[in-house]
């Protein structure tokens, strides 16, 4: 039911370097598309790069090890091309930003950084009851969580309207059922959960904008 490859105090650590990714939906925020691509990409390329020299190259892999291994998971410490956390949220970062209108954009990247947090967490310490491989009680607190950064943003953009906050929290259980069942699919969860956000909220749109009240380009 739950990832107990690390421990409860690793995962905290872990959760505090993740929580660090907030940096860029809120930089995003309050800047430009241009401007937090050039920040970001930088970032992404050098991430990316010590990550493979870190499961090919002795030296790297050692230092890594010495000061994260025990915050990796299983999956991660493997040889070959596989990715850790860390590239995988700049990864998505680039093509969230790449591809989603800036509101769902930083929204849907919010809730993975601060919702994933409280799923892990929440669900670690106090889950009982399986869902898939994660608990009802993460997903639960994965819901509220977003929905409480979803009602956020609303409060923060007067010229958000109701559409926003009803699909934004109906989208906020869609992204916390996708999150549980990502490992089943075989898909990163720092790549589905603002995905799948994302996607209900610009198909839910044109329902807004059909009642006059679009959403989509209001930042």
């Amino acid at each position: 039911m739950h990832n107990s490859q690390i421990s409860y105090k690793q995962e905290l650590l872990r959760k505090s370097i993740h929580l660090c990714s907030l940096s860029m939906p809120l930089l995003y925020y309050f800047t430009d598309y241009q401007t937090i691509m050039s920040l970001i990409m930088p970032v992404l390329i050098l991430v990316i790069t010590l990550d493979l020299l870190s499961k090919k190259g002795r030296i790297f892999h050692k230092i890594i090890f010495k000061y994260f291994g025990s915050m990796l998971r299983e999956h991660e410490k493997k040889d070959g091309f596989v990715l850790n956390g860390a590239s995988w949220v700049l990864i998505s970062a680039v093509l969230i930003f790449f591809i989603f209108p800036k509101i769902l954009a930083v929204t849907s990247f919010t809730i993975l950084i601060i919702s994933d947090l409280a799923a892990a967490l929440i669900g670690r310490r106090f889950g009982k009851h399986s869902l898939f491989d994660k608990s009802w009680e993460g997903t639960f607190a994965f819901f509220i969580s977003a929905s409480l950064v979803v009602i956020i943003y609303w409060l923060s953009l007067p010229d958000l309207n109701y559409f926003f906050l009803v699909f934004g929290i109906l989208a906020s259980a869609i992204a916390g059922f996708t999150e549980a069942v990502s490992k089943v699919l075989k898909i990163d969860d720092n790549i589905s959960v603002p995905t799948s956000f994302s996607i209900v909220m610009w198909a839910l749109h044109p329902i807004a904008a059909n009642y006059g009240f679009p959403y989509i380009n209001l930042m």
